[in-house]
């Protein structure tokens, strides 16, 4: 019996070795070229979230249709944008907003993310760049062995680099931001689900989360957009 377990066990690991042999290559090959995938650029969100914030300042509704008009009415972008405004909650890293995605792929997501009431916690520590435009209210960051918060008002960006960490907070009077991701976007998944898994226990809004998400990578991967 032991004889068979240690087998089995050989066998698996053989079977992970090979994996790795031939993931490894194709991730490095992915890894060099994460660049060419992208639709989305920091600077000209940044430009057009200043735009929509000129145009209707503290109407953040009217701030974030005006984004998504222009970014839909972009011919390279218009069939990768979701022009749906799916709203739903979000709690991760112990902080709880909710979110419309605009844009979700395997190499990039872009959303709206916010609070009217604030919140705070972890950002996570992601395999992505995070680039946060602040649409309305402010963010306060906090960096482990720093003394003074950061702090980002309207019209700014917050860039949490990929594999940073900090603590953030959406002040009482709330914060909305238009939020880019651009990297490796699944393994970002885990963090987005785990407390809704361990905590929150709320099924349906894991289950619109999902489904949502999952639709919208499809169908850009369907489209050709990795």
């Amino acid at each position: 019996m032991a004889h068979k377990s240690s087998s089995g066990l050989g066998g698996w690991l053989k079977f992970f070795a090979l994996l790795l042999g031939v993931l490894t290559p194709a991730w490095y090959f992915m890894e060099q070229r994460l660049e060419s995938f992208y639709i989305f650029q920091p600077a000209q969100l940044h430009d057009l979230s200043k735009r929509a914030i000129a145009a209707h300042g503290n109407d953040t509704r009217a701030v974030v249709r005006y984004i998504v008009d222009e970014l839909s009415a972009d011919v390279g972008l218009k069939s990768h944008i979701n022009l749906d405004e799916e709203w739903m909650f979000n709690n991760a890293g112990g902080a709880m907003g909710a979110m419309y995605i605009i844009h979700a792929s395997f190499t990039e997501y872009l959303i709206i993310f916010g609070t009217a009431i604030g919140t705070e916690g972890h950002s996570g520590r992601h395999t992505a760049d995070d680039y946060f435009h602040i649409l309305f209210g402010t963010q306060l960051a906090y960096s482990a062995g720093e003394y003074e918060p950061e702090v980002y008002p309207q019209g700014s960006v917050h860039h949490l680099r990929r594999g940073q960490v900090k603590q953030y907070k959406m002040p009482d009077s709330g914060c909305f931001a238009l939020e880019y991701a651009r990297g490796w976007i699944p393994p970002m998944l885990f963090f987005g689900f785990a407390d809704g898994l361990s905590s929150t226990l709320d099924v349906p809004t894991l289950w619109r989360t999902t489904y949502v998400t999952g639709r919208e990578m499809l169908q850009n991967l369907a489209r050709g957009k990795f």
